[in-house]
């Protein structure tokens, strides 16, 4: 069932949101060459509990997850798309690194990702996220009232195929509010015109996934959580909770 929130249910999922965006900007600025995946994770413990929040991610377990995710980030580095596992591996220069993180407030959830390079950068890595984050910010300027929600999904998807990337098959954005997941599904590429019309209060999570090698295919690894990509290519994931409003969508996960 799609959920329409009220204006004050909005305001604290902006709280949340803005924990989120703190969080993150908090372990962009922790992750340097030498930092293992699992300190990141305990500066973003730390961050959340001292902001009086509780992490999304601890625990979850959705229907599709053979076990409950045991940490507070997901901490996704090279060839791994999203919800790789904090462990003891230590970051690399150069090393592409991208943390996805959620919050919970009085009850309604944030949710974001950023991606970045630890160290000196690969130009197509600095490429591979530009690209990713103008999909992500075309997703965003699609997301206006009365649009349908296929129109995000093709904005999405023709900004992320412009620069010749991959895009994981199968996974894009969704609801959000009192759950983490909630409906409707958002793919990342799509036909205009189609779905959901977008009413005020709609909030979505919006999160384009780019793949350098070009393939859309992925696998899982042993942990049964981390998806990596299928020709051991990098990737790279951003990812902001937006409110459709009668001005437009609101980002809530910015500082």
């Amino acid at each position: 069932m799609v959920e329409i929130k009220t204006e004050s249910e909005l305001a604290v999922m902006r709280e949340a949101g803005r924990v989120v965006a703190k969080t993150l900007q908090t372990v962009k600025e922790a992750a340097a060459v030498g930092v293992s995946l699992r300190e990141l994770d305990e500066v973003a413990a730390q961050f959340i509990s001292d902001a009086g929040a509780k992490p999304s991610f601890l625990h979850y377990q959705p229907r599709s997850a053979p076990t409950p995710y045991p940490n507070v980030l997901c901490t996704s580095v090279n060839d791994v798309v999203v919800h790789g596992i904090p462990t003891a591996y230590r970051i690399q220069g150069g090393d592409l690194v991208s943390i996805d993180c959620g919050a919970i407030v009085d009850g309604w959830n944030g949710d974001a990702a950023i991606s970045f390079v630890v160290g000196d950068a690969d130009p197509a890595d600095l490429a591979l996220i530009e690209a990713t984050e103008r999909a992500l910010a075309a997703g965003i300027a699609a997301a206006q009232p009365g649009a349908k929600l296929g129109d995000i999904s093709y904005a999405i998807g023709v900004a992320g195929r412009a620069s010749g990337f991959g895009m994981v098959e199968d996974h894009g954005g969704h609801g959000i509010g009192r759950l983490m997941h909630e409906d409707p599904h958002l793919p990342n590429e799509g036909r205009a015109g189609r779905g959901m019309r977008l009413k005020p209060g709609l909030a979505l999570a919006i999160e384009p996934m780019l793949v350098a090698g070009g393939t859309d295919a992925y696998r899982y690894a042993d942990d049964g959580w981390s998806i990596l990509t299928a020709d051991g290519s990098r990737a790279a994931h951003v990812e902001h909770t937006i409110a459709i409003t009668e001005d437009g969508p609101r980002v809530l996960t910015v500082r």
